[in-house]
């Protein structure tokens, strides 16, 4: 058994071996899985203390010891963290994990001003207890799937009995399942390969790295799913305005929070049409601009030798230059490049006749609006499919903007998560969901679940008064 073990591991430097030959037995371990207290505790102490292998029997009988007699399943519980101990009568293993996981600290992603302000970390169990800590049902499910042929990453589903849609439950673990790749590391890689649509620019499943989301979705009778490795984790179905929603929404007055959220799909509006919609003004439409602002417009690009719609774009690029910079270095030095650079480069294109100052506001209150949007994702595809929009509006005028809004639409209406329509409550219409859609209405008339979920019982709260 020994042997079988050690050819499967090969040539490992960081796997240790230990003979005890006055015992009888081996110890096998990787050092940097396992925790060097729970080892002295459970291991080292008792077999110091032991002079003849006669003493080893009552040891195994501890109920943290397993027998296991399957060199794979021995392989697979050592790469845990466990501990296996050799002897003549066959393998015990104990569990003494102890790999080193990041505290529970503040989301960087997804900040809030009222409301909790923990989040997820990069190890499951820490993530589970945090659900588990908050959601004490015991209707709270939770089913493991080992995914990746070499990385063998451990994946958690998270459902609620009696809430939860079965069908939809199983859909999931068959996409699960069926994953065949070498090795998955994170959430967002997972999603990418049991989503509805492949080649769609919009995100079909809702990422989040904040416990209390992820139990607010589902105690609406979705699933959540926790991929070992990773900070976040994903709720499906998922639909198109579930991505403007943020737990402040919820830790404020009704009121405040129907605004913020109408701010929200504003802001999308501007973020995706506004950059665009001055390229067709100044391209096609002079008709539509007031006469006191024709004459500024025009001396603005009286030194510009681009059209209105290269300029954009070229402008629209730098932003993103800019942001991507931002993003990429340290945080300090990251800051100052946004806001420096920004400025700089703002300034010295208008002054060389290079852009005109007018577009410089406008790219700045797109790049602005897209900020708004609580979902990094989502904003991306936001702004990626801006782009399109300019280039026909360059071409086509407000007739490319409207043929380009018509294309969006028809694509988002296709769209499906878990087999579920994307475009809920707009399609199918469902006038009770419509209470935190586009606006988020008082608690106690939120009596329902979302239909989306299709959940088993659909009642939510019932007020007593």
């Amino acid at each position: 058994m020994l042997q079988d073990v050690l050819d499967q591991f090969g040539d490992c430097a960081d796997l240790s071996q230990q003979s005890l030959p006055e015992l009888g037995i081996t110890l096998l371990f990787f050092h940097g899985l396992v925790d060097v207290k729970l080892m002295e505790l459970h291991v080292y102490s008792p077999l110091h203390h032991m002079d003849t292998p006669d003493g080893l029997d009552s040891l195994f009988q501890r109920g943290i010891y397993q027998s296991c007699q399957d060199p794979v399943k021995v392989t697979e519980l050592i790469l845990e963290g466990n501990c296996a101990v050799f002897h003549a009568d066959g393998v015990h293993l104990v569990n003494v994990s102890g790999t080193k996981a990041r505290p529970v600290s503040n989301s960087d992603t997804e900040t809030v001003i009222t409301g909790p302000h923990d989040s997820f970390t990069e190890d499951s169990d820490t993530n589970l207890s945090l659900v588990r800590s908050r959601l004490k049902s015991p209707k709270l499910r939770v089913v493991q799937f080992k995914v990746g042929e070499v990385t063998k990453t451990k994946v958690h589903l998270l459902y609620i009995e009696g809430i939860a849609n079965e069908q939809l439950l199983s859909d999931l673990k068959n996409r699960v399942q069926d994953i065949e790749f070498d090795g998955v590391l994170d959430t967002n890689i997972l999603i990418q390969m049991i989503d509805d649509n492949a080649y769609s620019l919009f995100p079909q499943f809702l990422t989040s790295e904040r416990p209390d989301v992820a139990i607010s979705k589902l105690l609406a009778g979705r699933i959540v799913g926790i991929c070992d490795g990773s900070p976040f984790a994903f709720c499906a179905p998922t639909g198109f305005f579930d991505f403007f929603q943020s737990a402040d929404d919820y830790s404020q007055r009704w009121l405040l929070g129907s605004a913020t959220r109408l701010l929200r799909l504003l802001a999308v509006v501007i973020s995706l049409m506004f950059t665009a919609f001055y390229v067709a003004l100044t391209s096609y439409h002079y008709e539509m601009i007031p006469e006191d602002l024709i004459s500024s417009i025009a001396k603005s690009r009286a030194r510009v030798p681009f059209p209105p719609v290269l300029e954009a774009l070229i402008m629209e690029v730098t932003i993103e230059l800019l942001r991507e910079a931002g993003a990429r270095l340290p945080s300090k030095i990251g800051q100052t490049i946004g806001i420096v650079g920004g400025i700089v480069i703002g300034t010295a294109a208008v002054q060389a006749g290079f852009t005109s100052n007018i577009l410089i506001i406008v790219v700045a209150i797109s790049a602005l609006a897209s900020f708004v949007i609580p979902s990094y994702v989502l904003s991306g595809s936001i702004r990626l499919a801006r782009f399109g929009l300019i280039l026909m509006a360059g071409i086509l005028g407000n007739y490319g903007i409207i043929l380009g809004i018509c294309i969006l639409v028809i694509h988002l209406s296709s769209l499906t998560s878990l087999g579920t329509s994307y475009l809920v409550p707009l399609t199918p219409f469902s006038l009770k969901d419509w209470k935190d859609t586009f606006i988020r209405t008082g608690l106690k008339w939120m009596t329902t679940r979302p239909s989306q979920a299709k959940p088993r019982n659909r009642v939510r709260m019932r007020m007593k008064r």
